[in-house]
């Protein structure tokens, strides 16, 4: 796969349970208030040991608010060498009204 491809929040489910790897690229603050179960907040500081230590033949999802970063974000991790890539149409935003059961907050420390 030489780009991404990009999937609903229904496909994004079905390779979730298949063990696809799901990454938040929202701000923190976003990503604490709510995200997509078992995901991982992804930034510009956490980005260098992500790609480092990840298997880059296991699927990745991308997700955003809307569905637009994503997409920049999917793109610059096929660049990477990662071997199939998603973006999350809809972002977070349309996961949450697809699957509300399927979020998650993270508690404060």
């Amino acid at each position: 796969m030489s780009e991404f491809t990009r999937i609903s929040p229904a496909q994004a489910q079905v390779l979730r349970q298949q063990g696809a790897v799901v990454v938040d690229i929202r701000d923190p603050q976003s990503f604490a208030a709510g995200h997509i179960k078992g995901s991982q907040h992804l930034d510009n500081h956490s980005l260098h040991d992500f790609i480092a230590k990840a298997d880059l033949d296991q699927p990745l999802i991308v997700s955003c608010y809307h569905g637009n970063s994503s997409q920049s974000a999917a793109a610059y991790l096929v660049g990477q060498g990662f071997s199939t890539v998603y973006s999350l149409d809809g972002g977070f935003e349309l996961w949450r009204a697809t699957f509300p059961q399927e979020t998650a907050q993270t508690p404060d420390d």
